[in-house]
């Protein structure tokens, strides 16, 4: 039999769930709230059947830790005792982020099975639209609100699993279609990545603002504005030009090393990727099989790596003892393609902030705005390779194996834009050569 408490506008309502192994009792206990808006008489009744379901639930086993734990706190154990065991480094980390971030602040004081299709739905929309709060003010992309949309998934599939709640509530809902600003890669065009190509031979203008510096003697001076004029570094040429040319994503650039590197056969061999997690850098197998594999470059790009390698071999002589990597001769090829200026192996933001310079300053010097560089992720250097290889009727498949990808289908989902418009060439071809014929 429950047992019905008046706690000031609430009820406490207590049903006992047998006893423990140590012959304790077990007390199941939940609330209930009155609604304002309806009689004495209303709620009473609301009350007794509130309570009559509350007593079948625990009877019948269906009453789970859903009902007492809140969607943060399980979140808490789904990451010690699921995710740090089942999820790469990388992914733990976004994963931690977004939630710290973005997701707990919104659900997380929610009893786990309290969470409602509606209550994701709205945060969705809050999202994409810019309405949130806090660090939500910023609109997110629909990627982003998508990755978040599969992390709570994922908690809630491992709730079942744990018989914690019995539901999905992301089940019943769906993520906001992409705007048209959204929807589709970004990338250069044939002429743009001419362009950005041409872009790593100009200079680089930087202007310092005038400032204040103390000298030797600890007198304070003036320093005007002034410009500086540095170019791009030979290894950052180098990393977007096997970007470009190669198709590879930046983790596995980051990783090469020169024992990667086949100048016999004009190839290098993807073996490994880089990431940053809590500010260190890991190097690992890649995620699939696929990924594994070798990549032919032009002459342009291997002449490019061989300067790079001189000029690498030659610094190590200059620091003498101040470089981290490898010294000895016979080791050399240990060392990666990609350094700080110690040896140390480059952070992976280190070209994604020299891309997005290049560009800048690029569009600098030119007047017309058509003819300005479109400001592209760092990653779109990959899908501008994919993008510019369908063009030129290049097979789906070799394309697939060049870029990585499990499955041609994978190739052929991502890049449907570049394939419809093969089509439609496809049929101006077919047209103009049905047109020329003789029947």
């Amino acid at each position: 039999m429950a047992s019905i408490r008046k706690r000031g506008g609430t009820y406490q309502i207590t049903v006992s769930n047998g006893r423990d192994i140590n012959d304790k009792q077990i007390l199941e206990t939940t609330t209930f709230v009155p609604d304002i808006t309806k009689t004495e008489k209303q709620n009473q009744k609301a009350l007794e059947r509130f309570v009559f379901n509350f007593e079948e639930k625990v009877k019948s086993g269906k009453y789970l830790d859903g009902e007492k734990i809140t969607f943060q706190q399980f979140s808490e154990k789904w990451i010690l005792e699921y995710a740090n065991l089942n999820l790469q480094p990388t992914s733990l980390q976004e994963y931690v982020r977004l939630l710290n971030k973005k997701i707990l602040p919104e659900i997380g004081h929610l009893k786990l099975s309290q969470v409602r299709p509606l209550h994701l739905q709205s945060f969705y929309n809050a999202l994409l639209n810019g309405n949130g709060k806090g660090e939500r003010v910023s609109i997110y992309s629909h990627s982003s609100v998508k990755k978040m949309h599969a992390i709570i998934s994922k908690i809630y599939n491992t709730a079942i699993e744990w018989q914690i709640v019995t539901e999905n509530p992301c089940d019943r809902v769906k993520v906001p279609k992409p705007t048209k600003d959204e929807d589709g890669l970004k990338f250069f065009t044939l002429e743009q990545t001419g362009a950005f190509l041409s872009a790593l031979d100009m200079p680089m203008i930087s202007t310092h603002k005038a400032h204040q510096r103390i000298d030797d003697t600890g007198i304070k001076y003036h320093v005007k504005e002034y410009k500086e004029s540095r170019a791009v570094s030979l290894q950052l040429k180098v990393f977007f030009y096997i970007a470009i040319y190669g198709g590879l994503r930046r983790g596995e650039i980051i990783a090469l090393t020169w024992n990667d590197i086949d100048f016999e056969n004009d190839s290098i061999s993807i073996t490994k990727t880089a990431a940053s997690v809590n500010n260190q850098i890991i190097n690992k197998k890649p995620k699939t099989k696929t990924s594994i594999r070798e990549v032919n470059l032009p002459k342009v790009a291997m002449d490019l790596i061989r300067q790079h390698q001189a000029a690498q071999r030659q610094t190590i002589i200059s620091l003498y003892g101040q470089w981290k990597g490898e010294t000895d001769p016979d080791k050399l090829d240990n060392n990666f393609l990609f350094t700080q200026w110690n040896g140390k192996q480059m952070h992976p933001d280190t070209p994604y902030s020299a891309f997005k310079k290049i560009i800048k300053n690029y569009n600098k010097s030119i007047t017309e705005e058509s003819k300005k560089l479109p400001d592209i992720p760092l990653h779109g250097l990959r899908h501008t390779t994919a993008t510019l290889l369908i063009s030129q009727n290049m097979d789906i498949r070799t394309v697939a194996g060049r870029l990585g990808h499990a499955q041609a289908s994978t190739t052929m989902n991502i890049y449907a834009h570049s394939l419809k418009e093969m089509d439609k060439k496809a049929g101006f071809v077919l047209e103009a050569l049905l047109n020329k014929s003789d029947f």
